[in-house]
């Protein structure tokens, strides 16, 4: 048999072999070194857990009053000060803990790191159990024991496969008893609790109902969300999963703007995740510097109507194209609608008197029985904005609402909206160029061989979501950090017999610290279905911070040239693999985005 024919003989044998998750890139990437704390490191290289020192930091909300009423227990617990992980002078063995982890909520990448620094920080003498499903295996009791095998397999690997997720909140008094119960059965001294700001709010009810009944199990939530609006300044710079997903993205981004000038005639309009902040969009714009990037909480701040938007769009379309650049790509935040200020106004109305009128308006058959029932009792500038929107968006907004009472933003599509606002108004600038064009204020000059050129020119666009391509993808090399960091700070906040805390990394330029901050210093009161609601805080995009004002500098110039960059696809190794989010290292005051500092690289290989 020849060389050649021995090969053709093998291959399909080696391409089998990649079943399971054994893709040539999975397998290397098990084996990728993870930078670690030194406050994690022993004097014999091992891992062991830290110890927590109280800092002279006060970690306190808003409305503390408030929230002091809601959580007496929690917060007489912890005082509202904030702890530092430090490494253990004399190391203290703690043995027989039984510690449960779930996942809450959407999907993020970096999640079985966070079990295999769980995993790590209790080490062979206390026991690791995954909780099956989210909230709803809590409530079921569906645990089982996580082995350092399994773990093995999954390190460094996306997604939430391992455990599962899902959305159940816990609010009910038959809810809190089954958690007891759950905790109980199992005897449990430790509940950690990954996910974003509901789960982690469930996470501070918990805490203080297991309090308030003298149950001795710890509470620990962990940040996670892609959307990264679980931040707080200094103490919390931002949660997992967000490096990935919008390293994800900007690669697609880079992607349809050089299809862009490649094809020399489209506008792509795409949409990304992000229910409320627009940080995605943010750090998405300052990777691929787009022609256009559309940012919520600017829009709200200066009170931008929607008719406005639509002009600035199109003048910048018409100014491009003066200059021979008839294509481009703008961002839009997935939750633009809510900011509009006009459109903000007719959803807060559409949720209360959906909230009022539920079983009333779900019974009628039609749209149109919905439009008549739901006009009269709007104010009559919504009811008649509303009726002037496209009958798509318009069933889109009465749709049924999220666990909140909230529209699904998600489902309406923002970016086709202005599509057509936007097709309209060039045409109509085609139309009439005497309007736009000449001398005067707020027109633009222009040649008569550019005008004639631009009544040549058509407006062909692409509308595009991108959102569930980021959630479950390999961990970024700074994620799987992060993530093994978190686990590893939950665990030990656990074995020091802590309560009521949120793991949290910052320093991510300097080796990394490490922090335990109280679950109530994140709590605020919201609206939810008509009713105030003790919640944790949405982080929004800042117009003050740092990483707007870089984008704000800029944007005008992105807007006018074709200066666009493909940061191409994620690295695990190469020029950049160690890079962190530019939003994080901006408003963190980095000096530098392109190499975070976690710790020394360790290659994890759990031992039972």
């Amino acid at each position: 048999m020849t060389e050649r024919e021995s090969n053709k003989t093998n291959l399909p044998s080696e391409f089998i072999c990649t079943e399971g998750k054994h893709s040539l890139f999975e397998n290397a990437v098990r084996e990728l070194p993870i930078p670690v704390s030194s406050v994690f490191m022993g004097e014999d290289g091992n891992i062991v857990p830290a110890a927590f020192e109280e800092t002279e930091s006060l970690f306190m909300c808003k409305e503390h009053d408030l929230t002091e009423k809601t959580f007496p227990k929690t917060m007489a617990r912890t005082r509202n000060i904030v702890l530092r992980g430090v490494k253990q002078k004399t190391p203290q063995k703690v043995t027989g803990k039984r510690v449960a982890v779930l996942f809450s909520g959407g999907p993020a990448a970096g999640g079985h790191n966070v079990l295999a620094g769980l995993k790590a920080a209790l080490g062979k003498d206390n026991t690791l159990l995954g909780i099956r499903k989210g909230p709803k295996g809590l409530l079921k009791g569906d645990l089982f024991e996580v082995k350092t095998s399994q773990l093995n397999e999954v390190i460094n690997t996306g997604g939430f496969g391992f455990l599962g997720t899902d959305r159940t909140k816990i609010k009910t008094p038959d809810q809190f008893e089954q958690v007891k119960e759950t905790i109980l059965k199992h005897r449990l001294d430790g509940l950690i609790i990954v996910g974003g700001d509901d789960s982690n709010t469930n996470a501070a009810f918990i805490a203080e109902y297991l309090e308030k009944e003298s149950i001795d199990c710890r509470i620990i939530g962990i940040p996670k969300t892609i959307d990264g609006d679980m931040a707080a300044g200094k103490n919390l710079p931002i949660s997992f999963g967000y490096d990935t997903a919008t390293k994800v993205y900007s690669e697609l981004v880079g992607n349809l703007a050089e299809d862009a000038a490649s094809a020399v005639k489209y506008w792509h309009f795409v949409k990304l995740m992000g229910r409320t902040a627009s940080k995605i969009t943010l750090e998405v714009a300052l990777q691929t510097k787009p022609a256009i990037a559309l940012i919520s909480e600017e829009i709200a701040e200066k009170n931008i109507s929607l008719n406005q938007m639509v002009d600035d769009i199109v003048r910048i379309i018409t100014l491009r194209r003066m200059k021979g650049i008839n294509h481009g790509v703008i961002l839009i935040p997935e939750g633009l609608v809510e900011f509009i200020p006009e459109m903000s106004v007719l959803i807060q109305e559409l949720n209360k008197v959906l909230a009022e009128y539920e079983r009333d308006i779900r019974d009628l058959p039609t749209l149109k029985n919905k439009q008549e029932f739901l006009y009269p009792r709007l104010t009559a500038h919504s009811a008649q904005l509303m009726a002037a929107l496209p009958e798509e968006i318009e069933e889109m907004l009465i749709l049924d609402r999220d666990d909140h009472g909230n529209v699904k933003v998600s489902q309406i599509e923002t970016e086709k909206l202005l599509i057509e606002k936007i097709r309209y108004k060039a045409s109509e600038v085609k139309r009439h160029p005497e309007k736009y064009f000449g001398e005067g204020e707020g027109k633009i000059p222009a040649t008569p061989e550019q005008l004639q050129e631009l009544q040549n020119l058509s407006l062909s666009t692409q509308s595009h979501f991108l959102g569930y391509e980021g959630r479950s993808g390999k961990p970024t090399s700074f994620d799987a950090a992060f993530t093994f960091a978190l686990g590893l700070t939950a665990g030990s906040l656990v074995l020091a017999g802590k309560t009521g805390y949120m793991a949290a990394v910052t320093d991510f330029d300097k080796g990394g610290t490490i922090l335990a901050l109280p679950l109530t210093g994140l709590i605020t009161c919201e609206m939810r279905k008509g009713k105030e609601e003790m919640v944790i805080e949405k982080s929004l995009v800042k117009t003050s911070s740092p990483s707007f004002k870089a984008y704000a500098e800029n944007r005008e110039k992105w807007a006018l040239n074709d200066l666009f960059c493909s940061p191409g696809p994620i690295q695990h190794w190469g020029p950049a693999s160690r890079q962190m989010p530019i939003t994080v290292a901006l408003d963190q005051e980095y000096t530098d985005y392109k190499t975070f500092n976690l710790g020394e690289e360790k290659v994890i290989k759990l031992k039972d």
